[in-house]
């Protein structure tokens, strides 16, 4: 649980960044990320390239988290509880699959490329699919989160 909190919090001060290099959002204009330009010493070379411009709606891992994520049935087949994260941005959305209410579930780790994640602006709601069923996701490989922290 310790675990879940940190990577939480940790989503919410890199997602901003994360997300706007790897996925652009309908109804609106991405933002690319620049980084801070570095002088000899290793320092930033001005204030001005450490900080973005971040749309109102842009994707923020507390508009992810917590989806359910349906197929192309419209079946609930389930729901994302964690973002990954490595060097290059996004490793994996991890969700919870199987089960009811959370007893019997399990998580696994999903190429971010295989959900589609949209904003409906006339229902002011996020949506997330993905062509897969509850019974494949039931089978593959279980995600565990590490026992370190």
């Amino acid at each position: 649980m310790r675990q879940v909190l940190l990577t939480s919090a940790a989503l919410v001060m890199m997602s901003a960044a994360a997300f706007a290099q790897t996925m652009p959002a309908p109804n609106h204009v991405s933002t690319t990320v620049q980084p801070a330009r570095m002088a000899a010493n290793g320092q930033a070379a001005s204030a001005s390239g450490m900080f973005v411009n971040v749309p109102a709606r842009e994707e923020l891992s507390s508009n992810v988290v917590g989806l359910d994520v349906y197929n192309s049935a419209n079946q609930n087949i389930g729901e994302i509880k964690d973002v990954a994260f490595d060097a290059n941005g996004v490793k994996a959305y991890i969700l919870s699959v199987g089960g009811v209410a959370g007893v019997g579930s399990h998580y696994v780790a999903v190429d971010p490329s295989a959900v589609r994640i949209s904003y409906d602006a006339n229902a002011k709601k996020w949506h997330a699919a993905m062509n897969s069923s509850a019974d494949s996701l039931k089978a593959a490989p279980e995600y565990k989160y590490s026992s370190n922290g």
